[in-house]
C-alpha cells in the first residue's frame, strides 16, 4: 500500500530531516520533490497545490525555523498536513436511529460494491454486535442478486430475497419493513452500478434515496483509479447527500492518489478501506495511521489491534503458560505460530505495518510471496513428523530426516534448515517468556521506529511515538509476536 508514494516522499524528506538549519533554498528543493511525488501518485492537482502551499507557509514560520531540530519539525509539518488532508480522524458510521438504521451503498460497476456490502455486514456483526439484513436492488446486472446472497451467506448475514422483475424502491421498502418486524439493527441496501456516471442511474438512485431516507449513504470506489476516484465521488456527491466514502482495493494501490484526494474534493470522509479479497478485509480509515504508513513510519497500533482480534488467544496463552513454567518451545508450537500468521494475512501484511519496512528488501520479498511459500514448506515438514518428533526435535536423526523429507516432498537440507530455525526461535521464546522480555522486545521495536529502519528520515518527529502497550497484556494475547 502506497509503496511508490512512500519511497518518493521518504527520499525527499530524508535529506531535510537531518538538516541542522532550514533555509528557503533547501525547503524549496524539498517541496518541489514532494510536489512531484504527489503528482506521480495521481493526487488531484488542486489538492497538491494547497497541500504544498500549506507546508511552505508553516515551514518558513518562526516555530519551525527556530526549532531545536528544524528538519524533524519539517517532517512533522508534512505528517500533520497529510492527516488534515485525509480528514483528521476516523469518522464512524452514524447508526443512531430508530432501528433498523438504513445504509445505502452507491458506486460504479466493478468497484467491488456487492463484496463491500458483505464485508461491512461482517464488520458490523463481529465488531459492533449488530444484527444485519442485506438486500440487493440491482435488478439490471445478471446474477447480482445471487452474488449478494452468496457473499451474505459467507459472512452469516441475513439476506432479503428480491427479483429482477421488481421495482428497486419496492424491494428496499419491503426489506426495511422486514427489518422492523424482525428487530434488525441495520439494513444495508446494495444498489445498481453502471460503467459510468449517467443521468438514468442518478435519477434512479435519487428516487431510491428519497424513498428510504438512509442514515448513511456510502460511495464505494476503486482506489486504484486514483484521481478519477475522487472525481467520480464528487459527481455522486453532487447528486446524492453522501455521508462517507469506502475505498476498495487499497492493498493494490501503490500510488495513494485516491486516499489523499477524496476528502478535499468531496468534503466527505473516507470511513473504510478494503484491503484484500477476504470478507474480513475491511478496516476503518484512520488518517493518522495512513499518514504514518505513507511516511514509512509503520502502523504498530493497527498491528496490535489486528493481533488482538485475529490471534487465537487460547492457543497463544497455552504456549505462553508452558513457557512461563519452563517448558520448551517445540515444533507443535511453531506450527501454531504459522497458522496464527496466516490468520493475520501473512508476512506481507505484517511487515507493511512495521516501521521502516516500507520498500525494504524484506517487504518486497514478502509481497512476492516468498515467505508464504517458505512457510507452507515448513508446515509440510512439521506435518510429516510424528507427534514425538514434534514434541522432542532432538530425537530426529538421519533416518528420520530422510523419512520426513520424503513425506513432505523436500530435500534433507530443508529439514535441517527448519530444525536450525526452530532452535533459534526456541531461544528467543525463552527470553520472551517473561513480561520483561516482552518489554525489551517492544523497546527494540520503538527504537526501530525512531531510527526508521535504516531507511528512515533521521528520527521521528515529536508527538509521533510508539503506542502504549501493556507488555503483560500483549504477552497474554499473543504468546509471542511472529518472527520478523
Amino acid at each position: 500500500m502506497f509503496d511508490n508514494l512512500t519511497e518518493r516522499l521518504s527520499q525527499s524528506l530524508r535529506n531535510v530531516a537531518g538538516t541542522g538549519k532550514l533555509t528557503e533554498d533547501n525547503i524549496k528543493d524539498t517541496l518541489r520533490e514532494v510536489r512531484m511525488a504527489l503528482l506521480e501518485a495521481d493526487v488531484a492537482l488542486s489538492v497538491v497545490k494547497d497541500f504544498v502551499e500549506r507546508i511552505r507557509t508553516q515551514a518558513l514560520g518562526h516555530e519551525v525555523m527556530q526549532s531545536l531540530s528544524p528538519g524533524q519539525a519539517f517532517v512533522k509539518v508534512v505528517f500533520d498536513e497529510l492527516v488534515k488532508t485525509m480528514g483528521d480522524a476516523n469518522e464512524t458510521l452514524n447508526l443512531h436511529a430508530a432501528p433498523p438504521a438504513v445504509v445505502l451503498m452507491a458506486g460504479l460497476q466493478g468497484a467491488g460494491k456487492t463484496t463491500t456490502v458483505a464485508k461491512l455486514a461482517k464488520f458490523l456483526q463481529e465488531r459492533q454486535k449488530k444484527k444485519v439484513l442485506v438486500v440487493s436492488c440491482d435488478v439490471y446486472r445478471p446474477a447480482a442478486i445471487k452474488q449478494l446472497e452468496t457473499v451474505a451467506n459467507d459472512v452469516g448475514a441475513t439476506f432479503f430475497p428480491s427479483h429482477k422483475d421488481q421495482d428497486p424502491v419496492a424491494i428496499a421498502q419491503a426489506a426495511i419493513a422486514e427489518g422492523k418486524l424482525k428487530f434488525f439493527d441495520v439494513v444495508i441496501v446494495d444498489t445498481a452500478g453502471r460503467l459510468h456516471v449517467d443521468a438514468e442511474m442518478m435519477g434512479e438512485i435519487q428516487r431510491l434515496h428519497g424513498a428510504i431516507k438512509p442514515v448513511e449513504t456510502l460511495f464505494v470506489v476503486d482506489a486504484m483509479t486514483g484521481q478519477d476516484a475522487a472525481n467520480t465521488a464528487k459527481a455522486f456527491n453532487d447528486a446524492l447527500p453522501l455521508t462517507g466514502v469506502i475505498l476498495t482495493k487499497m492493498d493494490g494501490d501503490a500510488r495513494g492518489g485516491a486516499a489523499l484526494s477524496v476528502r478535499t474534493i468531496t468534503g466527505k470522509p473516507v470511513k473504510f478501506m478494503g484491503i484484500g479479497e477476504k470478507t474480513d478485509a475491511l478496516e476503518p480509515f484512520h488518517p493518522d495511521r495512513i499518514a504514518q504508513r505513507i511516511l514509512g513510519m509503520g502502523d504498530v497500533l493497527s498491528l496490535v489491534e489486528e493481533v488482538e482480534r485475529k490471534i487465537d488467544k487460547e492457543k497463544s496463552e497455552k504456549i505462553a503458560k508452558k513457557l512461563r513454567k519452563g517448558g520448551g518451545f517445540d515444533l507443535e508450537d511453531l506450527l501454531v505460530q504459522f497458522q496464527q500468521m496466516k490468520a493475520m494475512g501473512g508476512m506481507a501484511g505484517f511487515l507493511d505495518k512495521l516501521p521502516g519496512m516500507s520498500g525494504s528488501q524484506m517487504q518486497q520479498a514478502a509481497a512476492g510471496g516468498a515467505p508464504e511459500k517458505m512457510m507452507k514448506q515448513m508446515e509440510a515438514i512439521i506435518q510429516s513428523m510424528t507427534p514425538l518428533e514434534r514434541r522432542k526435535p532432538d530425537v530426529i536423526n538421519g533416518s528420520r530426516k530422510r523419512r520426513i523429507a520424503n513425506g513432505a516432498g523436500v530435500q534433507i537440507q530443508d529439514v535441517n534448515r527448519l530444525l536450525k530455525q526452530h532452535a533459534q526461535m526456541a531461544k528467543m521464546m525463552k527470553k520472551l517468556a517473561t513480561p520483561s522480555g516482552i518489554t525489551k522486545m517492544l523497546r527494540g521495536l520503538g527504537s526501530l521506529q525512531n531510527k526508521m529502519g535504516g531507511g528512515g528520515m533521521g528520527g521521528m518527529p515529536a508527538g509521533m511515538q510508539m503506542p502504549d502497550v501493556d507488555p503483560k497484556e500483549l504477552q497474554k494475547m499473543m504468546g509471542k509476536l511472529p518472527k520478523k
